[in-house]
């Protein structure tokens, strides 16, 4: 079982849990938590922090140290990663579970043909000018990292020092910053509605009805795909659910993998705020 979102310590609810039944691999995506961070100016015109990218590494892993097909469990953009995954190397994934899954609402192709070139504008300014470098020391600090995390989680008790460290101490290693504002520039790539129909392996999405960042109205459309199993609906909780309700999603998690099983599974994982 892999569990995939940017930061592996967000799935540090779910490891003991899952672990007990299951081979259980949480990843920090290259770029992200205390993975390495390639400077994305080292790849020239070519964009190197994408999901295609990400996508190869949680195959590569599942290859190299799994050794063996894999679920993948995921979160916000970490869904994107699992889907693209899934898409590229079918025969690695045995089942993906989508918590609250990136809409990408800042993707290139949702926006106004009109104001297109006024985004890619203001993206080139953000990451060739000490613009980009100032925003970042603005929201690289505990207080602005709580403020995030208060909007996205419904509970915000759940919000705790150690979250908040385990978020901001990787953000203030050497490189993190370009990655940031390489990412936050990254409006191409694959949409989830675009991956969905390409998926061979079963699917269950799980949304948190309380999200403010991806909302239940919109990403209910993804239970009318055919690949997708069931769309189940967490009351009262926020945008990453395996973090602010570990106790409903656990179970999810477990039963999922189960029904999907012939055998004791590995699974590999990833989250993304």
């Amino acid at each position: 079982m892999a569990l995939c979102s940017p930061y592996s310590d967000h799935w540090r609810k779910n490891l003991p849990v899952l672990g007990m039944s299951n081979r259980v691999y949480s990843i920090d995506l290259i770029g992200y938590g205390y993975s390495d961070k390639p400077n994305p100016r080292d790849f020239g015109l070519t964009s190197f922090y994408t999901f295609e990218t990400w996508a190869s590494q949680l195959n590569d892993f599942c290859l190299e140290v799994v050794k063996d097909e894999a679920f993948f469990i995921c979160n916000s953009i970490g869904g994107l990663v699992g889907l693209q995954a899934a898409v590229t190397e079918p025969q690695i994934c045995k089942g993906l579970v989508l918590l609250n899954i990136s809409l990408r609402m800042l993707h290139i192709k949702k926006q106004p043909p009109l104001g297109r070139p006024l985004i890619k504008g203001f993206q080139n300014l953000l990451r060739n000018t000490g613009l980009g470098k100032l925003f970042y020391r603005t929201v690289a600090t505990p207080q602005s990292i709580r403020n995030i995390l208060c909007q996205c989680y419904h509970d915000a008790s759940q919000v705790t020092d150690e979250l908040v460290e385990k978020i901001l101490l990787p953000g203030q290693e050497p490189g993190a910053v370009d990655v940031f504002l390489e990412f936050i520039c990254y409006s191409d790539g694959p949409l989830p509605e675009e991956l969905l129909p390409q998926v061979k392996c079963p699917v269950l999405v799980v949304w948190g009805d309380k999200d403010p960042w991806e909302p239940i109205e919109l990403g209910r459309a993804y239970g009318d795909f055919k690949s997708v199993e069931d769309f189940i609906v967490l009351s009262d909780v926020g945008h990453c659910p395996q973090d602010e309700a570990p106790h409903l999603v656990n179970p999810l998690v477990e039963s999922f993998v189960e029904r999907h099983s012939a055998t004791r599974s590995s699974v590999a994982s990833e989250s993304l705020v």
